[in-house]
């Protein structure tokens, strides 16, 4: 896990914007950070560099500095910074051995360097099995490469400006390598977070700035200068046993030259995570849970009892119930305007699970890939409907009714009301003006038809990369944590896709994992009423954090160059103090956009 960035640029680079980036990705990789630069002929430069490859370490495996990054293969004509880790890779390397390269260090850094050179980018994303972004400077063919893993659990955004390229984990990253001329707010990014909660790929909330989608690369020309995409894996099915492949998957993220533990609540997901530790004997790792004294979502005992069973050392973590000292600190980690109420604790239990592992197991991917979200099977029930739909127009108001929004949009683009932020008749409100677009959701990878299976694909794509995945980043790598998802494995995942629509798709969900369960806790956990990872949102909103009420509308005009309107701001705000319990997300969708921009603008 680290924090990469760099540019290829036209003129020699200000010294000095090096270490902006490398001070952004520096909470990404508390362990060490190092720079590479090149001239405009690609030799190397102690100088203003033309070109440059910049890294922040959090160290797993082989942690010694001969491991640190950037890293270069022998004749130092080819470069590597890489975010993530690489599973099973040994499997291969006897192959890049026998070839005649040599490792001088146990990194899957230097695999992916020697995979490269050996086989090109295309075999070598094809072998990789795991988590990662990476950039990889050819010399040799004055080619980079940047690249984001299949499921999208590693960040990369960059920004393509004339003849020049900059890359790096965060927005804020890149951000600084763009003149001020074209810091230019995207308007399609600002209205996507208001519907979507967060910004689907390939936007950010930067016009010039793009998140690149998981499952592609890019190629850069650093001669021609040309930018071209690639998409190099889609999901599709494959036979054999999900169990064998699941337990392959949990076993092998167990690999860690650093204190290891695992994020256990008291649902389905993390706890087949746990089973299966249990039934390779691998419970010497410690289990971590958040804990909200007092509320009805409180999971904390029921994971204990969990935790107690398998025989897993159990540790709970209690939530303040206070966040306004934090507000600041959270939104900056989340990068851009980024707003699930969840990702609060989960920063909480981060930084605290953080003082005691370096690595956590998560149980994140399991309700995109068994139909576990309650609005899948509540949107499944207006499927009759199909493309048929009302000629209604978007009307602005102040609490939009999602009814109306629901009969004018086909029913594959109604899916995203089951799930969003402002009804597109409140971003209407919010903005005054009309809309342009209802959803910005990139279209999935699978061919889609009108079922469940469409509905899933669309998260896949979006929700799953850009909302559950990126959370899981940004807030365990704000405190130099690394997150690993057995359940996103592409092999258990190609598995998954291959099994029959009746043991896939079940009611209650997921019934098939019943076989992944310990014996000894039952099937119980089975039919429990799925809990979310839900905070005391209410406490929050009106307590500690209504200070920040008084102005925002005047503030979110001046910070989203208008695009945002001062008094309609302000009429929501009062719209939710004086009652209006059931927008309390909204509420805090605009606090994080206010403490967003506010942050962005000053970088």
């Amino acid at each position: 896990m680290c924090g990469i960035g760099g540019f290829f640029a036209q003129q020699a680079v200000a010294p000095q914007l090096a270490r902006a980036i490398q001070a952004a990705l520096r909470p990404r990789g508390p362990d060490a950070e190092h720079a590479v630069g090149w001239d405009g002929a690609l030799a190397p430069t102690p100088g203003a560099w033309h070109n440059a490859l910049i890294h922040a370490r959090l160290s797993i495996i082989d942690p010694r500095p001969l491991a640190d990054q950037p890293m270069s293969n022998e004749r130092g004509d080819v470069w590597i910074v890489y975010n993530g880790e690489v599973y099973d890779w040994e499997r291969h390397a006897g192959e890049l051995r026998a070839a005649g390269h040599q490792f001088r260090t146990r990194a899957d850094t230097e695999f992916i360097l020697h995979g490269y050179e050996a086989w090109g980018i295309e075999k070598l994303l094809a072998n990789l099995r795991g988590m990662f972004a990476f950039a990889i400077v050819d010399l040799r063919r004055g080619t980079a490469y940047l690249a984001r893993d299949r499921m999208g659990e590693k960040p990369l955004v960059y920004s393509h400006l004339g003849d020049e390229l900059a890359f790096g984990s965060l927005v804020r990253a890149v951000l600084p390598y763009l003149p001020a001329a074209k810091r230019e707010l995207s308007a399609q990014g600002i209205d996507a977070y208001l519907a979507h909660r967060y910004i689907p790929a390939p936007r950010t909330a930067y016009r010039h700035i793009q998140r690149l989608e998981n499952g592609h690369y890019l190629e850069f020309d650093l001669r021609t200068r040309r930018l071209t995409k690639h998409r190099y894996w889609r999901p599709e099915p494959a036979a054999g046993s999900w169990l064998e492949a699941l337990d392959e998957s949990v076993r092998m993220r167990t690999v860690s030259d650093r204190p290891l533990g695992l994020f256990l609540s008291s649902g389905v997901d993390s706890t087949v995570i746990a089973s299966r530790l249990a039934a390779q004997k691998l419970t010497q790792y410690r289990s971590y849970t958040a804990a909200f004294p007092g509320s009805t979502m409180d999971e904390s005992e029921l994971a204990a009892q969990t935790a107690s069973t398998l025989g897993l050392p159990h540790t709970k973590i209690i939530v303040p119930q206070r966040v306004e000292d934090d507000f600041t600190r959270i939104v900056a980690a989340l990068d851009e305007p980024f707003a699930d109420p969840s990702s609060v604790p989960t920063w909480y239990l981060a930084r605290e699970v953080s003082k005691e592992v370096k690595v956590v197991l998560a149980g994140d991917g399991g309700d995109e890939l068994f139909a576990g979200y309650k609005r899948v099977a509540q949107h499944m029930r207006s499927r009759w409907r199909r493309h048929w739909r009302l000629p209604l127009a978007v009307r602005p108001a102040l609490d939009g009714r999602k009814l109306a929004a629901e009969l004018a949009l086909d029913w594959r683009s109604a899916y995203s009301l089951r799930f969003s932020g402002f009804a597109p008749a409140q971003r209407a409100f919010l903005q005054a003006r009309e809309l342009t677009a209802f959803t910005y959701w990139r279209e999935p990878d699978q061919p889609l038809d009108q079922g469940r299976d469409a509905l899933l694909a669309i998260d896949f794509a979006n929700y799953l990369p850009e909302y559950i995945l990126r959370k899981s980043d940004l807030c365990t790598m704000a405190h130099g944590l690394e997150a690993r998802a057995p359940l996103l494995d592409h092999r258990f995942v190609e598995r998954v896709l291959a099994l029959p629509p009746g043991e896939r798709y079940t009611q209650p969900p997921k019934q098939v994992l019943g076989t992944a369960l310990d014996p000894r806790l039952g099937q119980q956990i089975l039919q429990r009423k799925k809990r979310g990872f839900n905070p005391p949102l209410r406490d929050w909103l009106r307590a500690g954090l209504a200070a920040r009420y008084p102005g925002l509308g005047a503030r979110l005009a001046r910070t989203s160059a208008g695009q945002l309107d001062a008094r309609a701001v302000d009429r929501f705000a009062r719209h939710y103090l004086e009652g209006a319990e059931h927008a309390a997300e909204q509420a805090l969708q605009l606090l994080i956009l206010d403490e967003s921009l506010a942050q962005l603008t000053a970088l």
